[in-house]
């Protein structure tokens, strides 16, 4: 992500305010006899259950909360079946500020754009052009027309992502490098004309439409902000949990089902491709036998978070934002804040990190 101030753009929100273990069928299902809860969508309830009621180790928590205040971190909760375990704001944040979701809003992205073809709108499987019409790219007419939808959603357009702004969305950065699909790169500019996907085939503003499809359904706060090639979500991070639990849930929000597509749910938290077998639909996935990381072509072995569960699947943004989900352990994990001080992009070693202390605690 680019540099941008957080300050303008909060203020700008509170305007906006007023007026994101491999399974072969999909994501597993909580363990069973779970009854998962739900907020209520205004207000500020929000049930919660004790860390010793679950029997995980409470005197490690203290530890843990040093760990991440020496991490920059800003908002820190755990929910179990949907309940608060433990919610932790450091320094002068609250539960009511607004603090930007970086790349893990690429996750709401693909939830918003599974709505869109459930709906009938698009099509994954089309031709991005024909949403964003022909010309969108300066690549040879017979390769721009490689390039689906689904390409944006997986991160195999093709195009390259070594130009010198990766988040440049006009016709001269969107460069041919190789074939649709088969070529796996981190590259915002395709996602982030995603927005246009959808807005071309919605006709409606990106804002009004996922507020209409996700924010306003499960209660959530929020906008999105443009920020020189980005759009950005702003929320606080209840927000960011009440997304989790939506995920947690395979996109039933209590009895209403937003998602009645699990064809597309399932599809967003598998392997999309073989290439980075870690990525589903701009969404990172653990317990895989490689991964690949942003701004890299090299494919290393093993987990991307090798002290979670192999479940977890995760939106991940820059600076540390993060939202993990582990069906399994039917937990969803917040953390909002400043770069933890490692790598600057949505996967860091603070994930192994934060995930070694988690795992005594809770003892999964």
């Amino acid at each position: 992500m680019k540099a941008f101030h957080p300050i303008m753009l909060l203020l700008s929100v509170t305007i906006l305010l007023s007026c994101k273990k491999d399974v072969v069928n999909g994501a597993p299902d909580p363990p069973a006899g779970t009854a998962l809860y739900f907020p209520p969508l205004s207000g500020s309830t929000w049930e919660t259950t004790s860390a010793a009621s679950l029997g995980w180790n409470e005197g490690l928590f203290n530890d843990l909360y040093t760990y991440l205040a020496q991490k920059n971190t800003k908002a820190f909760l755990i929910l179990k079946d949907g309940k608060i375990v433990q919610e932790k704001y450091f320094g002068s944040f609250t539960a009511d500020s607004l603090w930007y979701w970086a790349s893990a809003g690429k996750t709401m992205t693909a939830f918003l754009t599974g709505l869109a073809q459930q709906e009938g709108i698009l099509n994954i499987n089309n031709k991005s052009s024909q949403y964003l019409g022909p010309g969108w790219t300066s690549a040879p007419p017979a390769k721009e027309d490689l390039i689906t939808v689904r390409h944006q959603l997986t991160m195999t357009t093709g195009l390259d992502d070594g130009v010198p702004d990766d988040y440049c969305t006009t016709r001269a950065c969107l460069v041919y490098k190789a074939d649709a699909g088969t070529r796996w790169a981190y590259h915002n500019a395709p996602y982030s004309l995603l927005d246009k996907v959808i807005e071309n085939a919605s006709g409606q503003s990106f804002n009004n439409y996922f507020n209409a499809k996700i924010r306003s359904r499960i209660g959530m706060k929020g906008a999105w902000i443009k920020s020189g090639y980005n759009n950005i979500y702003y929320s606080d991070a209840r927000s960011m949990a009440r997304f989790g639990l939506l995920m947690l849930n395979k996109g039933k929000w209590d009895q209403t089902a937003i998602m009645t597509d699990s064809s597309y749910f399932n599809s967003m938290v598998t392997s999309s491709q073989q290439i980075n077998p870690s990525y589903g639909y701009l969404c990172w996935l653990n317990g895989k036998a490689t991964h690949m990381l942003p701004q890299t072509q090299i494919v290393f072995n093993g987990s991307l978070i090798p002290t979670a569960p192999a479940d977890l699947f995760a939106a991940l943004g820059k600076n540390d934002q993060k939202l993990y989900i582990v069906p399994s352990q039917s937990l969803i994990v917040v953390r909002m804040g400043e770069s933890a001080g490692n790598v600057q992009l949505a996967l860091s070693s603070f994930d192994t990190e934060l995930w070694g202390k988690l795992k005594p605690i809770i003892g999964y």
